[in-house]
């Protein structure tokens, strides 16, 4: 299949998965993960109708966004990746939302280095739902002192939260850890009067049941792009 006819494919799922909830579809965004491969795809998913990409690694990103300049006015680029205190420069003057914050210090920086000529970096804190050691993230404990600080920095808006839940073989295991992360930002907001209103949870296989709990943005990559060829060792 092209990946057209994925995102299609897709498109259809997300519809469907909102209209067994009660929820229009336009209240959820696909963010197609173009990480690992080439400009030319993201490219092919633009002439299809896309304009939100995420990328996984800061270079390869950067790398991509100069490939795509023609088209930087139509595309919004998301870093959903780890975020190393050195890179954050380069992200503050490239990208658009960044849902990979989980420490004030980087945070500090993408807001001293976001240029003053630019709209606002949008903000995502992530949150190891899950409490895996391996898992990047905030513990839920600690989410409410961050997101008041980082809430406060110029030149960032703090959208909402994200995570990157443990796999899990049914619907209802699936669907879980989405309803923690989405009872965190209504403790948030109820707690902080902050307004966030961005839930970015769920991935190819298991979008339904993240978009069942209250997920506002889908980060979605091998249902579109297909399976990413590892280089071999």
């Amino acid at each position: 299949m092209t990946i057209s006819e994925n995102l299609q494919q897709v498109h259809r799922r997300i519809a469907e998965a909102c209209r067994s909830v009660g929820r229009p579809v336009q209240s959820v965004t696909l963010l197609s993960v173009s990480k690992t491969f080439p400009s030319d795809a993201v490219r092919a998913a633009h002439a299809a109708g896309e304009r939100c990409f995420g990328e996984n690694y800061v270079q390869e990103g950067l790398d991509k966004i100069a490939a795509l300049a023609d088209l930087r006015s139509q595309i919004e680029w998301h870093l959903i990746g780890p975020l190393q205190s050195n890179k954050t420069r380069a992200v503050a003057e490239a990208f658009d939302w960044v849902h990979s914050v989980d420490r004030l210090k980087v945070a500090q920086r993408l807001s001293e280095q976001r240029p003053a000529a630019l709209p606002p970096l949008q903000i995502c804190l992530q949150v190891n739902i899950s409490g895996e050691a391996s898992k990047s993230g905030i513990a839920p404990a600690e989410l409410p002192a961050l997101a008041r600080e980082i809430a406060a920095l110029p030149r960032l808006r703090l959208r909402g939260l994200m995570a990157i839940p443990e796999p899990a073989g049914d619907f209802e295991a699936q669907r879980a850890p989405h309803h923690a992360l989405a009872a965190l930002l209504a403790q948030v907001n109820a707690q902080q009067d902050l307004h966030l209103d961005t839930l970015s949870m769920g991935m190819s296989a298991d979008l339904e049941a993240a978009i069942a709990e209250g997920a506002t943005m889908v980060r979605i990559g091998t249902a579109i792009f297909g399976g990413r060829v590892r280089p071999a060792a």
